[in-house]
């Protein structure tokens, strides 16, 4: 399996910013670490050992990214509007830096599945939602999707539409909700101490008043994700 590491000072962030990818050929998941890791947490954690049978076989490449969790909402000397700014930044440099990164070393346009757990899920969803013209698919896990209990009572413009379940129930951009219509989008959740199940279940239900169609998965029995890839992954928790 190919394995490089790499990496460039982005401009957005002003910062040096790692990238791991895996494979050769096939659709791009490109993953977003959890809280404080970093782009070689799941490869630690050995997910992508799980993945190696689809990276093996050319039906799926996986990236992974460093966050900024530490600069901004895990930061609790920073003022909260650069905070907000920062995550900003942060959703600009997937855009413009990471997207046609994988572009061009797929050689060409290729699917890209966004997906993290915890709060690499909300920053997956987040980014997703906003600009489902980039992506493919989204497979988000465990998060919660309100960044209320990170920025400690501040609300602000960037606050509120870096907050999925803020900005989309009042979402009325068909161009983005159409668009959103033709995605795959797999909402997973555990049910353990440290995971919110309510907010994928009321990200689910904000998204079917929309007629976004979308899988709801709750961890505690058995898991069956479909579509994706043109696989089935079953999963026994």
């Amino acid at each position: 399996m190919r394995r490089d590491i790499g990496g460039w000072h982005s401009p957005r962030l002003n910062k040096w910013m790692d990238i791991v990818s895996y494979g050769h050929y096939g659709p791009a998941l490109l993953l977003f670490p959890t809280a404080a890791a970093d782009f070689l947490e799941y490869e630690r954690f050995q997910l992508i050992d799980a993945l190696r049978p689809f990276i093996d076989a050319g039906k799926l490449k996986v990236y992974s990214i460093n966050s900024i969790n530490t600069e901004s909402w895990m930061n609790n000397q920073m003022n909260p509007r650069h905070k907000a700014e920062r995550q900003e930044a942060f959703n600009h440099y997937i855009y413009d830096e990471v997207v046609p990164f994988i572009f061009n070393d797929c050689g060409g346009h290729t699917p890209i599945i966004l997906s993290g757990a915890s709060f690499g899920a909300l920053h997956s969803a987040n980014i997703f939602f906003k600009r489902p013209d980039l992506f493919w698919g989204l497979i988000a896990m465990s998060g919660d999707y309100q960044l209320h209990s990170y920025t400690k009572g501040y609300s602000d413009d960037l606050t509120f539409f870096n907050s999925p379940l803020s900005y989309l129930p009042g979402w009325n951009d068909h161009y983005i909700i159409d668009q959103l219509k033709q995605k795959e989008i797999v909402l997973a959740t555990g049910q353990g101490n440290h995971e919110k199940p309510s907010a994928a279940i009321e990200l689910s239900h904000v998204l079917n008043a929309k007629g976004i169609h979308n899988h709801l998965e709750v961890w505690g029995m058995i898991f069956i994700m479909t579509g994706l890839l043109g696989v089935k992954c079953y999963l026994i928790s």
